[in-house]
């Protein structure tokens, strides 16, 4: 087990960037005509203020981070191989690729062995490129090799600074985006303060560093900064160019770099979807965002080799549907309210038809069940059905995939985000809820271009789309916890947007200049006041690394087995044995692939109820020579009856579950006791298939005999 043990002693002016109206322009020129000249100055000297802080506060939370990750680990301390166990589950697989790229004689080696690869599935030669996001791995090691830093900087350091360096994009990025709903950068300093003084639920980067999100998210935001600013209405032409050109390759780079891309670009285009339905959004901007999410797609798609999984992604399909809809209904926004109505749920049912027989019929030609996994995850999850399905219930069973602790909201009222953000949400809901009926009311003949309808209220393009997007966002984080950084982190900007926000105040108090800039400014000076002396307690504190009994069993790998050897085992532990000593492995933990699932469940039958004669049979298919069994897997007492492993093998092998409690009554007695517990006694049927050549106070390493 790893342990984090204690370490042995060894006055700026803000000028509002609300447009005058053209008539207002004129009487002001006449009546102050070196006004223009001075109103500019200011402005241009707030940009310029407002860019350094952007940076400052980025660089500050990058280093801040590294600090803590440091300070948890004693990273500079501890042992290489050390800092390579600390890289945890599918962590640790995505660093080996890295790492065995810099080991390559030469790149073109390096590219060659990561195509053709044969030692992360046993017995079976793989696209890694095709199968794995891990195009990051590939360029940070090309880099390595190119710049003249190896020297003064070592590969691991190289990889985690790069990781958190994006941590300062991520921050700027989210200054930004509020910055630009709100018109002054002083939303942007609350937003980027929120998300550090918020950091347990804003990112976890600091302790699982290679994941994919780590490296996706960044590239999010400033799509999502991108796609505020597109949003705006009247701007120039090459501006309108440059920002697509900065969606499209912020869009590209995060699809490239997550696996779950077309997840999150699906609720995305949902909100399009809604806004561009009642009338909110520019058609034609929207057709170019759901343009681009298509392209995109299909560039990562012929990077990855074709990855079917892509091509079968729901995002395609609704996209594509949306568009074709939306050509067969071309006075889709015309009419009274009842007949908008009315179209519009024709419009629904449509693209919601259209989508799923697209999905189906791709998904049959292409014979994808990559995916399917989720499909039923997401079935059991919301209430359609039980299931025995053993890869379902490993999701149901883990709390990253339950719902939102209700504590969660307990943390962020401490910082008041959550209360900023639920009165900023309730203001601009209303909001919305008024203007998408006018939309739909005053709707009996199609609007003159550039020109807009009266209403009492009124709500921005960017404001609305950020609006939706933080609802569909947070409706994920609710139902899925390890979704919930997607959803904080654009909490902070939404929150800060509506602090700074002059439509909101003007909205309440009809235009009170100092509660808009007050409200924002006691904010500030309540969360320093309270999360400063936490944070230097922080990075006071030192801690270290302790997890003696992993690295026993790495070193005694490293040195006592073929560097052919291929073992078994959970999949958490076997990407930090490919990571550690570079032997070849039964199964990963890199799930998106089916035939991947079903080696992984045959493997895990070394925790169910069966004969040593079939584990052996089951493992040696798949040329097992060693397999790690853990006690905290055998006799887990995490997970409530039902949901630990052992429990979700039980039920998947028909067999009645251990301990007391009820159980189906068509699940029936095994004939068989369990084997990581039985093979422990060394009884002679064990014996003959399975010796024992290494334990400690957590594992324990067989053999198995060549014999059938």
């Amino acid at each position: 087990m790893m342990y984090i043990r204690q370490r042995k002693e060894t006055k700026t002016i803000e000028v509002s960037e609300d447009f005058l109206s053209p008539k207002e322009n004129v009487k002001l020129e006449k009546k102050l005509p070196s006004g223009c000249a001075s109103g500019r100055f200011w402005k241009i000297l707030s940009s310029v203020v407002g860019g350094i802080v952007a940076l400052c506060i980025g660089l500050l939370t990058s280093v801040y981070l590294a600090t803590l990750h440091e300070n948890d680990l004693w990273f500079s301390n501890i042992k290489e191989v050390e800092r390579e166990i600390s890289f945890r589950t599918e962590c640790g697989l995505y660093y080996s690729y890295y790492k065995q790229m810099l080991q390559a004689p030469t790149l073109l080696q390096g590219f060659h062995g990561l195509i053709y690869d044969n030692k992360t599935e046993s017995m079976r030669t793989i696209n890694l490129l095709q199968r794995m996001n891990i195009y990051q791995e590939v360029f940070l090691s090309v880099l390595y090799r190119v710049l003249p830093i190896q020297k003064y900087l070592e590969p691991v350091y190289f990889y985690i600074y790069t990781l958190f360096g994006l941590q300062a994009v991520y921050v700027t990025a989210l200054y930004i985006t509020s910055w630009l709903l709100s018109g002054t950068w002083l939303s942007g300093l609350l937003a980027a303060l929120w998300y550090v003084t918020n950091r347990t639920d804003t990112t976890r980067v600091e302790f699982t560093i290679p994941l994919r999100e780590n490296w996706a998210l960044p590239f999010f935001a400033i799509q999502i900064a991108a796609v505020t600013y597109f949003l705006r209405p009247n701007l120039q032409p090459l501006s309108e160019k440059l920002t697509l050109l900065a969606i499209f390759m912020s869009t590209f780079l995060f699809s490239l770099a997550w696996q779950f891309n077309q997840f999150m670009m699906l609720l995305q285009a949902l909100v399009l979807f809604i806004l561009d339905s009642l009338d909110m959004l520019p058609a034609v901007k929207v057709t170019w965002l759901y343009g681009i999410q298509i392209s995109c797609l299909l560039l990562v798609c012929m990077l990855q080799f074709f990855n079917s999984m892509i091509l079968g992604s729901l995002l395609i399909s609704f996209n594509l549907s949306v568009l074709i809809v939306r050509k067969l209904q071309k006075n889709l926004k015309t009419g009274t309210f009842l007949t908008r109505i009315g179209k519009l749920l024709l419009h629904l049912l449509l693209v919601f038809c259209l989508t799923l027989f697209l999905n189906n019929v791709i998904k049959k030609i292409l014979n994808l069940k990559s995916d399917e996994h989720i499909f039923k995850f997401l079935k059991a999850k919301f209430g359609f059905g039980a299931t025995r399905d053993f890869d379902a219930n490993l999701y149901l069973c883990e709390e990253a995939f339950g719902l939102l602790p209700l504590n969660t909201f307990q943390r962020l009222s401490e910082t008041l985000l959550f209360y900023a953000y639920v009165f900023v949400l309730l203001v601009t809901v209303i909001t919305a809820s008024v203007v998408a009926f006018h939309n739909l009311s005053d709707s009996v003949s199609p609007q003159p271009v550039g020109q807009t309808r009266k209403c009492a209220v009124d709500l921005k393009p960017e404001a609305a789309y950020n609006l939706i997007h933080t609802i569909l966002f947070g409706v994920l984080a609710l139902s899925t916890m390890r979704m919930k950084y997607l959803w904080t982190s654009h909490m902070c900007v939404f929150a800060s947007f509506g602090l700074c926000s002059s439509e909101i105040w003007e909205l309440l108090l009809r235009l009170i200049w100092v509660m808009r800039y007050s409200v924002p400014i006691v904010t500030l000076l309540y969360l320093c006041c309270k999360s400063w002396p936490g944070m230097m307690d922080e990075l006071s504190e030192l801690k270290e690394f302790y997890d003696p009994d992993t690295v026993e069993l790495m070193d005694w790998i490293s040195s006592n087995t073929p560097r052919k050897a291929v073992f078994a085992g959970s999949m958490q532990l076997l990407a930090g044995v490919k990571l550690c000593t570079g032997r070849t492995l039964t199964n990963h933990p890199h799930y998106e692939d089916k035939s991947l699932r079903e080696r992984t469940q045959a493997v895990y039958q070394i925790y169910a109820k069966r004969s040593p004669e079939e584990v052996h049979s089951l493992l040696r298919s798949f040329g097992t020579d060693f397999v790690i069994l853990e006690d905290s897997i055998c006799y887990e007492r995490r997970h409530q009856r039902g949901c630990r492993l052992r429990d979700l093998l039980d039920v998947a092998n028909g067999h009645e579950m251990d301990g007391p409690g009820e159980s189906d009554p068509d699940l029936r007695p095994a004939d068989h006791p369990r084997f990581c517990e039985e093979i422990k006694r060394n009884l002679p049927s064990y014996a003959a298939h399975f010796t024992r050549v290494f334990q400690n106070k957590t594992f324990h390493v067989y053999k198995l005999s060549r014999n059938k």
